[in-house]
């Protein structure tokens, strides 16, 4: 099969297209063949050599795809309603950038209606992460408030819909007037541009100086502080990524008088029971968002497998709003 892998920790032009062999279905998974893969600031950082693969899983980049069920463990597939012929998207581990990826049964979920595979490849990683960290850890409840730091990214526009579908009001943080347009194009209630205001004035602000009661944070650094100064009590905080440092500061009397929550976690190390029960939850709750197209994909751009290098390039401008997305079916003749 054709597959990319990462030549050496480098720039983008460290990505090549070569040949590798066919991946397995294990006990437990799939082998799906792949239309099309999701590409997400993992990736930019293995390539980088700053986020090493869990043990046992592919060196190829690439967490989540799309395609169809060609073979696979049997028993699994019909606990979980699935058979050889299906559409599926999938969460993986590794592994996503390549013409074939074995991937668990338990992190499968069907393409709705109505979608096509380079959609699909757009929602598995931040479907998944948006679940775990909003919902799961940070319980956000209809009626409550969510400000997301990065609102126009892959993990903000989904986000935004998940929240507004559950009920929730949304404010998001974005670095320009387009990006803002495009989260309130996508529901959220209000966006604030970083370069032009002061988010935290900004928060009191529209809370009429109560503050959020969910903050989903992809920067971390500095913004730590003046997160705890945004929320309300009992408010709180998850840290998904640190792209602003891993080092900060916060008041940490402003936490105990408003019994306030700071947490964090990392998807990919957790086992296949763990993510197969957000899997769970995003079929039952989630899906039907998509399948009614209350909650849509967003594709910035798609690119052919040996462009990866410009695909990475692009991610790491921050120019785009929402997904970025190889497409399988452009990939050169061998």
């Amino acid at each position: 099969m054709r597959a990319i892998e990462i030549a050496a920790p480098g720039g983008p032009d460290v990505l090549r297209l070569v040949e590798r062999p066919m991946p397995e279905a294990g006990t437990g998974e799939v082998l799906i063949k792949v239309s099309a893969s999701g590409i997400n600031r993992p990736d930019v950082l293995q390539r980088l050599g700053r986020y090493a693969p869990p043990a046992g899983a592919s060196d190829l980049p690439g967490l989540e795809v799309a395609g169809k069920i060609v073979d696979g463990d049997v028993v699994a597939m019909a606990a979980s309603g699935f058979r050889v012929g299906d559409r599926v998207c999938a969460l993986v581990s590794g592994g996503g950038y390549a013409q074939y990826c074995a991937a668990p049964v338990l992190q499968c979920l069907p393409i709705p209606d109505g979608l096509t595979e380079i959609e699909a490849a757009s929602l598995p990683e931040t479907a998944f992460t948006v679940w775990s960290n909003v919902f799961d850890r940070a319980a956000l409840v209809r009626g409550e408030t969510l400000l997301i730091h990065g609102g126009s990214s892959g993990i903000g526009v989904t986000a935004i819909q998940f929240a507004k579908a559950s009920g929730a009001r949304v404010l998001v943080t974005v670095g320009s007037a387009s990006k803002a347009r495009a989260c309130l194009d996508l529901g959220a209630d209000h966006a604030i541009d970083y370069h032009a205001q002061d988010f935290v004035q900004e928060v009191q602000r529209l809370t009429d100086g109560h503050g959020v009661d969910v903050i989903l944070d992809m920067v971390a650094g500095a913004y730590v502080a003046r997160n705890v100064n945004c929320l309300a009590t009992d408010g709180r905080l998850v840290i998904i990524a640190v792209q602003g440092g891993i080092h900060a500061e916060l008041d940490a009397g402003a936490v105990l008088r408003k019994r306030l929550t700071v947490t964090g976690s990392t998807l990919r190390p957790r086992s296949v029971a763990f993510k197969g029960a957000i899997a769970a939850a995003l079929r039952k709750t989630a899906w039907p968002w998509l399948a009614n197209r209350q909650v849509k994909p967003v594709v910035h751009a798609v690119f052919p497998p040996h462009q990866a290098a410009n695909a990475h390039a692009l991610m790491e401008t921050n120019a785009h709003i929402g997904k970025i997305v190889l497409d399988w079916s452009l990939v050169p003749q061998s």
